[in-house]
């Protein structure tokens, strides 16, 4: 196991190298000049090419990568022009509402959605599996954020249940059940997509898992049907879906920048599009390779579960 999870983390280096090539070039091929957009209104030639200069935006695209290239490895993500302060400084205070809100959505997703399956599949072509194709159907076709809209204008415009943005209540509030409030919409919103995806792969597991020879003998021995759905099918069935679960993990981290601006989230996607808006190129760039570094490291944890589920995988 040790020599499969050190490959894994081998094969992520490139990985994670193309990922700061990617974000670098299209940073550098957006139209705009940071330093007219430090400047404002004081953007003249002779500013802008000192604050260029000060930045080393004026030295060769190949040279500018590999200079933040070997600062980020050192840990340095630079210095965001707009909020004069650390870039990993920054993203780490973002972050963990930014985990708050996906960590939850996950846990969501996974949970709803591999028990959907479940039901599903040991309730083959009954009411229970129509109904729940029906909704898995629903919450695959509508957009999250487009979902995130309409519950804020159902749950806290017209019914004002539940507040419209933020993390916490501005007066007051800052408890577990004020932050619990705060992240019902948002964690659902985002869990929606995830979840369809992951019962309608959770179903076809299990039922091809129900097909199986041992599956139709612990039947014939008078096992109970729980006991064969829940300790020999799903079990069996984990391995085909872990992946899955990997999978919706990147979606939901990636759709939180999106959830995030729709309910005001203070986490690293809002962080993301403000940077991106006020040309803070280095902020943007430091927080998309965090958050893939992250997306990497979760698939590999994935992995290694998958690995100790199904030995043939190390092979």
């Amino acid at each position: 196991m040790t020599g499969y999870i050190l490959r894994r983390l081998v094969s992520a280096i490139p990985v994670l190298l193309g990922i700061t090539v990617i974000v670098f070039l299209i940073m550098a091929m957006i139209p705009g000049d940071p330093a007219t957009a430090i400047l404002g209104s004081y953007a003249t030639p002779e500013n802008v090419a000192r604050i260029n200069a000060s930045l080393g935006l004026d030295k060769p695209l190949v040279q500018r990568y590999f200079i933040w290239l070997g600062h980020m490895l050192t840990g340095d993500f630079g210095r965001s022009y707009a909020l004069n302060r650390p870039v990993l400084d920054e993203i780490l205070d973002r972050f963990s509402a930014t985990m708050v809100l996906a960590g939850t959505s996950f846990v969501l997703c996974a949970i709803l959605g591999v028990l959907a399956g479940v039901v599903s599949a040991a309730r083959q072509y009954g009411w229970a599996d129509r109904a729940i194709t029906f909704v898995v159907l629903i919450g695959i076709s509508v957009p999250s954020f487009f979902l995130g809209m309409m519950m804020i204008l159902i749950f806290a415009v017209r019914l004002k249940w539940l507040p419209v943005s933020g993390m916490y209540a501005i007066y007051g509030g800052g408890d577990l059940a004020d932050l619990a409030r705060h992240l019902a919409m948002p964690a659902l919103a985002l869990a929606a997509v995830a979840t369809g995806v992951i019962a309608r792969m959770a179903r076809s597991a299990m039922l091809e898992v129900l097909r199986q020879d041992y599956i139709r003998t612990a039947r014939a021995k008078g096992v109970s049907e729980t006991r064969v759905v829940l300790r020999h099918a799903l079990k069996a069935a984990m391995v085909s879906i872990l992946p899955v679960l990997g999978l919706q993990a990147g979606f939901v981290l990636s759709g939180a920048v999106y959830i995030e601006m729709v309910f005001q989230w203070p986490g690293v996607g809002r962080m993301l599009v403000d940077a991106i808006l006020k040309r803070d190129i280095l902020l943007v760039q430091g927080g998309v390779v965090f958050v893939a570094a992250c997306y990497v490291v979760f698939n590999i944890a994935v992995d290694v579960v998958q690995g100790l589920l199904d030995p043939r995988i190390k092979a």
